[in-house]
């Protein structure tokens, strides 16, 4: 293993240098914290809470972001949301039987959008969710999907630590 010259080795495989606590986003730059707050919340607006939590769930899978997995399928818990659904949520494509096919539009939209250097978004993708939703739904929908891309690599890039209480989104 190779460390930077000004950092050392710890146990774990990480450098010192790394362990310190990063970037506290929200004091370092309050006014971008604020939007990206207000665009969570406006994104939000007329949707079912328990389809706003799926694709908050599904995206932070696809991202292998701990922090917001860990702190939505709490929220979802909260909300009511089945273990069942919670777990499945992983595979869903596998058990399209837990979900609606309103869900699995939404899911598979979640998926095209935050694997967008993947493929692009599909046409085909794209229509089955303009297909459920109507226009305003469905730019909700796509903001919520959007934010939540954000949040998860905010999460990221500041080193969260799944099942703090300090939220991020």
């Amino acid at each position: 293993m190779t460390t930077h010259p000004n950092t050392a080795a710890t146990p774990a495989g990480t450098t010192a240098a790394a362990t310190r606590p990063r970037l506290n986003l929200a004091k370092a730059a309050p006014k971008a914290f604020r939007a990206l707050v207000g665009l969570d919340a406006a994104a939000r607006e007329g949707l079912d809470p328990s389809l706003v939590e799926l694709i908050q769930i599904r995206s932070s899978h696809l991202n292998q972001c701990a922090y917001c997995l860990h702190m939505h399928t709490n929220d979802a818990r909260k909300a009511g949301e089945s273990e069942d659904r919670l777990h499945m949520t992983a595979v869903w494509r596998e058990a399209r039987h837990f979900f609606t096919p309103r869900e699995q539009a939404a899911l598979a939209l979640t998926d095209a959008v935050t694997r967008v250097g993947d493929a692009g978004v599909p046409d085909s993708v794209y229509a089955a969710a303009a297909a459920h939703f109507d226009d305003q739904e469905l730019a909700h929908v796509l903001a919520l999907i959007l934010t939540i891309n954000t949040w998860n690599r905010v999460a990221l890039a500041t080193g969260k630590v799944a099942g703090t209480d300090e939220r991020v989104g």
